[in-house]
């Protein structure tokens, strides 16, 4: 399994591989979502965050997921559709992965890793979970699906 955060490919909504190294330098917040969630306005959050400092580093990476209740049903392109119709959602969005379990991607297993959460926790507890990760791969701080993107503005200052 590759350790560097970096260079784990990914594939994008449309079907592009690519790893996170391609952000070149950026600050990234990467963000585990769903579309029939109770947290998913906070992807109206997550847009303003992108639209506030992608001039500046940061890149907001989205991860579709239904292993929580079953609230990512729809394939690639309703994925697509309901982010850019509800929300205006513009930064990347991802095929949809696991983040727990045997099938989990070997980008949140590396996040859960570096990134515990309560009580050590290595298992993600709900959609929204939010990693941000420094411009060289080297920190991680993880952040809980009550926590609204808003609230992470003096994190990223700190990190770009």
């Amino acid at each position: 399994m590759n350790d560097n955060l970096l260079d784990i490919p990914c594939i994008t909504l449309d079907g592009e591989q690519k790893t996170l190294a391609e952000f070149g330098g950026k600050v990234l917040l990467v963000v585990n979502t769903a579309s029939k969630c109770g947290f998913t306005p906070q992807y109206a959050g997550l847009e303003a965050l992108w639209q506030q400092y992608k001039d500046r580093g940061l890149v907001v990476l989205g991860f579709p997921c239904n292993q929580f209740g079953q609230q990512e049903p729809g394939d690639e392109a309703a994925i697509a559709g309901f982010c850019e119709v509800n929300f205006g959602v513009s930064f990347p969005l991802f095929k949809k992965v696991e983040v727990n379990g045997n099938q989990a991607h070997p980008l949140f297993v590396q996040l859960k890793k570096r990134a515990p959460g309560l009580l050590g926790s290595q298992r993600i507890k709900w959609n929204f979970t939010k990693f941000l990760i420094s411009a060289q791969g080297q920190r991680v701080k993880r952040y809980a699906p009550t926590t609204k993107p808003e609230a992470l503005k003096s994190d990223i200052e700190a990190y770009l």
